[in-house]
């Protein structure tokens, strides 16, 4: 199991990744995200402080099943 709090699903067929975060004991879907910036977007309306600086933390986020940054299925 992964130790990172913030998990960038795989990219559906139609476009865009699930984003989902692990906070107080529990999992949140916070929203289909279909670029950076709508990741940043939603990281920010979960409080997270600086989210630009994490996404490549893997501590922080855990990109499954698709390259990181990558929004679209292959």
């Amino acid at each position: 199991m992964s130790s990172a709090s913030i998990v960038v699903h795989p990219p559906t067929s139609t476009g865009g990744r699930r984003v989902s975060v692990h906070s107080q004991g529990r999992d949140e879907i916070l929203g289909t995200a279909f670029s950076d910036h709508d990741l940043v977007v939603f990281l920010e309306g979960a409080g997270v402080q600086d989210p630009d600086s994490i996404l490549d933390d893997d501590h922080w986020v855990e990109w499954r099943g698709g390259r990181a940054h990558r929004w679209s299925a292959a």
